[in-house]
């Protein structure tokens, strides 16, 4: 009997196109439109700079989040939910590590009053009298993954960072919710993407219409890169003897997309820890039993770009979820992912791919994101023939060069102090 190595699946046949028009208005407004003809909903999402750089304003900042879009100087909270509720239109504000993101659905022939209420939200805001200034209050300590998240951050990359910034801000100041409005909910800086059935010249006059009066920015909160370009390798314990589990994060070299070479380093990144059968998985869960939660991914934003393993276990197993982890990192950099492997790599992270386009809302979502970070709108289209080209060589050289433990920071936190390493 004759065993056959599986073979990289073609590449598959070129989606129809669809019409996108990117135009910034002269206001800022980076606008990104996608025509999805019969498209039944229309998706918006705005993408604004948030991140969390001036540690006095971060009171204001969530509190500015969870109350927008809620009240206008012409509809109070009542009317504007009663304006979305005859819509037909869903508002959602999400806030991440350096954005906010406002989400709207609705169906499609409400496109131009959806425009109408976002305009109004965002160009005459409400927020009712300032809050009574509050004394200050002592800020609870972090739980174990804040602090473990910090120190593996600041070890890899050095220096004062938003990122690995204790300082949580003061609440006794006065929040001024109207002026910190109008400094960061700007067009300046903002990306804004509209998909739906309507012709991308018709959607950019009603977008021009309504939101061309808006003005400001940019606001300037946008993550700033890490002092150091590659994360620093070594081995970092913490010890809190409160933390009832063990935690273990890495930070390793990585190629940010598009740039060449992400395609492959993101493969042998699934074979280490992209899915329910990968390396990690397999060893960490399977044949040892120390991890109940195992992932590996690339991270990428403004600040940088790395490789991070993320695993949890029962207390006591941090310095043993090292060792098999720095053993994992080295077969694999040794000896490259086999054929099956590869192969299941491949099938994995083409089929995520159709997963993250699979709904409109996930489309627009995914959309805004690479428009924000600077991706041509296509990107993830494109991406399962970017897969299908790479070798199972060019696989194994991301490997050898990237996952290498002497290339890797592991840290750990546990309720006992590991028996060697620094300790925080």
């Amino acid at each position: 009997m004759t065993v056959t190595s599986p073979t990289r699946p073609a590449p598959r046949q070129p989606a129809a196109p669809r019409e996108t028009l990117r135009t910034i208005l002269p206001n800022g407004l980076d606008t990104a439109l996608v025509h999805i003809p019969g498209a039944p909903l229309a998706e918006l999402r705005l993408v604004l700079p948030y991140a969390r750089t001036e540690p006095a304003l971060r009171p204001a900042q969530d509190l500015l989040a969870a109350r927008l879009g809620t009240a206008t100087t012409v509809r109070d909270r009542q009317a504007v939910a009663d304006r979305a509720a005859d819509l037909g239109a869903e508002f959602s504000t999400v806030v991440t590590a350096e954005q906010l993101v406002l989400s709207v659905s609705v169906p499609g022939e409400e496109l131009p009053g959806a425009l109408e209420l976002l305009a109004d939200l965002l160009l005459r805001p409400s927020y009712g009298p300032p809050p009574a200034p509050r004394t200050t209050t002592p800020q609870p300590p972090p739980g174990p993954r804040i602090r473990l998240r910090r120190a593996q951050l600041r070890h890899a990359f050095g220096g004062s960072h938003p990122l690995v910034d204790d300082d949580p801000g003061t609440a006794a100041r006065e929040l001024d919710l109207l002026a910190l409005h109008h400094r960061v909910i700007v067009p300046g800086g903002a990306v804004l993407l509209v998909l739906s059935g309507e012709s991308t010249e018709r959607v950019l006059a009603g977008v021009r219409e309504e939101l061309g009066a808006w003005s400001g920015g940019p606001s300037g909160l946008h993550l700033p890169p890490f002092p150091r370009r590659e994360p620093a390798p070594g081995r970092l314990a913490l010890h809190d003897p409160s933390a009832d589990q063990a935690l273990l994060l890495t930070a390793g070299p990585a190629v940010p997309a598009p740039e060449p070479g992400h395609t492959a380093l993101h493969l042998a990144q699934v074979v280490l820890g992209g899915h329910a059968s990968s390396r990690l998985t397999r060893r960490l869960r399977e044949r040892h039993g120390l991890a109940y939660a195992v992932d590996a991914r690339i991270r990428q934003n403004r600040a940088g770009c790395w490789l991070e393993i993320d695993c949890a276990g029962a207390p006591g197993t941090g310095q043993r979820l090292a060792e098999e982890v720095t053993a994992c990192l080295a077969e694999l950099a040794e000896s490259g992912p086999t054929p099956r492997e590869a192969y299941r790599a491949r099938r994995y992270a083409a089929g995520f791919t159709r997963f993250a386009l699979a709904t409109r809302a996930e489309e627009a979502s995914a959309l805004a994101g690479f428009a924000a970070s600077g991706l041509d709108l296509d990107w993830l289209t494109r991406y399962p023939d970017a897969i299908a080209q790479v070798t199972d060589d060019h696989i194994a050289e991301a490997a050898a060069h990237f996952l290498a433990p002497a290339r890797t920071l592991v840290a750990t936190l546990d309720h006992t102090p590991a028996p060697e390493g620094p300790t925080q």
